[in-house]
């Protein structure tokens, strides 16, 4: 009776790690585009959130509430752009005066980029009774286009009642 060896021999793990390598070739590149969709979807929620926040916030304190793209804790130091990250304040009496920080949202991920049209480009404000309403008063309502090269864009669209939205688009990243 022969005892068979307990074991591998070489041809078959070399013939196992040549599979693993294969399989491991063809799921990295997946799994990055997928973490690079979470990331872009997850700046959309983010966006979302913070607008459904402010909205919230400013029927509950009786006080106009503003999102604004900016580095820093108020809107004077406003960048213009939403990918540097947003504050959202509540400002007193005095319009334009703001009077507290209620959030602030870091940096994008590298890549991200977050335009919102003319009526929402430099701020989103929220009067006591949950409307968006620009700081003069006028109605406010726009789109904001979340977007990361060779991905679908997402939008996130903020009615004149003030609700916002999000969808994927089928509109390619430029």
């Amino acid at each position: 009776m022969r005892i068979q060896p307990a074991g591998f021999t070489l041809l078959e793990l070399l013939v196992a790690a040549a599979i693993a390598a294969v399989v491991l070739f063809a799921a990295v590149p997946a799994w990055a585009r997928w973490m690079a969709e979470r990331e872009l979807q997850g700046r959309a929620d983010a966006l979302v959130q913070a607008l459904e926040r402010a909205r919230s916030e400013a029927v509950g304190r009786g006080r106009r509430i503003v999102v604004c793209p900016t580095t820093g804790l108020s809107c004077t130091t406003s960048t213009g752009r939403w990918e540097d990250g947003w504050t959202t304040l509540a400002l007193s009496d005095l319009v334009g005066d703001a009077a507290a920080a209620l959030a602030r949202e870091p940096r994008a991920p590298e890549g991200i980029t977050v335009r919102g049209n003319r009526p929402v480009e430099n701020y989103v404000s929220y009067t006591t009774s949950g409307y968006a309403r620009t700081l003069a008063g006028a109605l406010q309502m726009g789109t904001f286009t979340i977007c990361r090269r060779g991905h679908a864009a997402r939008k996130v669209v903020l009615a004149g009642s003030g609700r916002v939205r999000a969808q994927t688009t089928s509109q390619p990243c430029p």
